[in-house]
């Protein structure tokens, strides 16, 4: 801030989501003139620190049957920002706090308080598309696979090797992982390249195993179940 009266610099610190601009000049100089000198924020002298809230929340095979997935609320700054995006399993080491309330708040809340986690480490436990890294020998064989003529039968049958057939629903799996092309119409309209797929079937036909694996191979996969999605949208696992 900049007193219009005496000049002074003023640097308020603010260390919550919220803060209460400064309004009169609090300098010595103004207090013994009794001038109260009013303050103007320059926001090209002011000082930003990147942040980002993140919600995580428990994988899905440490949930017991039945109960909801809890989450977690964590604070990043800094270079820990831009590091954590929707379903990315995450290692996270930090400091536990309580929010802290101020005004009527305090008031309202008592002895309870929400909880977040301050973000000291993050961790990636699923490795990104741009993160991968390729050897000599890896590339010689794709270029084989390539030239073959059978990439789509290759790839079909590396999902769930497990699961015996279903050649048709790993195919379609398959162009759900790489996805359509977007389209621009001429009146401007843009179609989205994305591919949903629903699976209907009988119990025990592997229906779950297929969406599971699916998942793994995905960068951003989050495997839930209608009790454990949300109206607000699927976080970041931990």
């Amino acid at each position: 801030y900049t007193c219009d009266r005496c000049g002074c610099e003023i640097f308020q610190p603010v260390t919550s989501k919220q803060f209460t601009p400064m309004t009169e000049c609090p300098s010595d100089e103004c207090k013994q003139n009794n001038s109260k000198g009013q303050l103007f924020l320059s926001t090209r002298a002011s000082k930003f620190l990147p942040f980002q809230e993140v919600k995580i929340q428990e994988m899905a095979d440490q949930v017991p049957v039945g109960h909801i997935p809890r989450t977690l609320t964590v604070h990043c700054h800094g270079t820990l920002t831009r590091q954590i995006n929707p379903g990315d399993v995450i290692d996270v080491a930090g400091i536990f706090l309580p929010t802290p309330y101020t005004g009527f708040k305090a008031i309202r809340a008592g002895l309870l308080t929400d909880t977040y986690l301050e973000a000291q480490h993050v961790n990636q436990q699923k490795k990104a598309c741009d993160d991968l890294v390729f050897d000599a020998k890896t590339f010689r064989r794709i270029e084989q696979y390539k030239h073959s003529g059978h990439m789509y039968e290759y790839l079909s049958r590396s999902i769930a090797p497990e699961i015996y057939g279903h050649q048709d629903v790993k195919k379609a799996l398959l162009l759900l992982l790489i996805g359509g092309v977007t389209k621009e119409m001429g009146d401007g309209m843009r179609i989205r390249g994305d591919i949903n797929i629903c699976l209907m079937g009988d119990p025990g036909v592997a229906k779950s195993q297929l969406l599971k694996y699916i998942t793994k191979v995905a960068p951003r996969g989050v495997y839930t179940t209608g009790r454990g999605s949300s109206g607000v949208g699927l976080t970041a696992a931990v």
